[in-house]
């Protein structure tokens, strides 16, 4: 039986095709192209966009929070 992808599924593979998306520009600011890397060296370089990604949603998340609760970090 097939699984109908959820949201979950729906949003990680968001996550990873914007983290490859920035390790492509990455590796190309490096003046590299991925073929200079082995399989392990690119699944390390995506994981580290990804977590990029996550820590600057949690943060907007906070962001948001804290402004739907009235509280101001500038003053």
């Amino acid at each position: 039986m097939k699984r109908i992808p959820n949201l979950k599924d729906k949003l990680n593979q968001k996550i990873r095709d914007k983290a490859i998306s920035r390790a492509k520009t990455r590796i190309v600011l490096a003046g590299k192209v991925p073929e200079d890397f082995n399989e392990e060296q690119l699944e390390v370089i995506v994981k580290e966009e990804e977590e990029k990604i996550l820590s600057g949603a949690k943060e907007k998340g906070l962001l948001v929070l804290a402004s739907l609760l009235g509280l101001s970090l500038w003053g």
